[in-house]
Formats: structure tokens, sequence, C-alpha cells
């Protein structure tokens, strides 16, 4: 049986961003990121503050591969669980967050995506987002039944203890 598709809904009135703030922090992280390399590069030097940034994004790929199939793994058990996992699909949100901020060079999107990977502070995240979401299922699923339906019987047979008949026309389909 397959899992019917989970989508977040904002809840509640919220404000939007304004548009007058996006083009501003467009331009301040870049202008932040080129006075921390400027910063940086002057005390330990150009090649090494390129080495750091390559390492960050290393480091980075690999956090978002080792931490991404854990939580698929986490979103597996709370479905299998007959549980919708709204806090693990923000998690996963923030993980992508923190995926893409380490591979956009610059020592301020580096450590905001390191900190993103901390499990505390996406909880926290969480925290703050919980009551302003809800998660809906497309499928009719409710919280208390399980994906594979709750209460069928799973009988294991051996392929000799299996036979396929059409009891309709009599005569076996094999």
């Amino acid at each position: 049986m397959s899992r019917p598709d989970i989508t977040l809904i904002e809840r509640g009135a919220t404000r939007p961003m304004p548009f007058s703030l996006i083009p501003f922090v467009l331009l301040v992280i870049p202008l932040a990121e080129i006075a921390a390399f400027v910063v940086i590069g002057g005390q330990i030097g150009v090649f090494a503050t390129l080495a750091m940034i390559v390492v960050t994004a290393i480091i980075g790929s690999i956090l978002l591969r080792v931490q991404g199939f854990s939580l698929i793994t986490r979103i597996q058990a709370e479905t299998d669980a007959g549980r919708i996992p709204g806090r693990e699909l923000v998690h996963g949100v923030m993980i992508l967050i923190a995926g893409v901020l380490l591979l956009t060079p610059g020592f301020i999107t580096d450590t905001l995506g390191f900190l993103l990977f901390v499990p505390a502070l996406r909880d926290l995240g969480w925290t703050l987002v919980r009551n302003r979401i809800t998660v809906v299922s497309a499928g009719g699923f409710s919280g208390r039944q399980a994906w594979r339906g709750e209460g069928r019987r799973t009988i294991d047979l051996g392929e000799d203890e299996y036979r396929d008949e059409d009891t309709h026309e009599g005569h076996d389909r094999r």
C-alpha cells in the first residue's frame, strides 16, 4: 500500500515578510560575507581562507548526507507507527537549508548552516513553528490509523503453500 502525500499547511494569520526587507537581506549578507573574507583573509592569508571555505563545504555535504539519511529513517518510523511526522518534516526543511547555507561560500552562511545541524537548535525552531503549521495528508490519513492497514492479519506463505485459482471459471491461472 502506498503512503499518502503529506503537506505542511501554515495556519493562523501571519504577516508576510515585507518586500522591502528582502532586497535589504540580499544586499547585507553578501556585504557581510565580503567583509568577513577581507578580515579573515588579512589575518590568515588568501589560500588558508579559500581552503577553509572548501573544507566547510565538504564537511557540510557529509553532514547533510548523514543527517538526511537519519532523518529519512525517523520519518519512516513515524509513518510506520501511524503518526504524522510533522517534527521530522520541519527538521528536514532545516537540514536542507543548512546544506544550502554550507554549500554557499562564506563564513557567516557556514556558521548559520552548522548551527542548523544542531538537533537542539532545530527543536527550538520546531517549537517556534509548531503552533503555526498543520500537517495534512492527501490520502485521508488520521493519526490513529497505521499506513499498512491496522487490524489486518499478514500471513507469510512459502511458494509451495500458495496457489492462485480463479474460482469463477474453475481453472488455475498459472
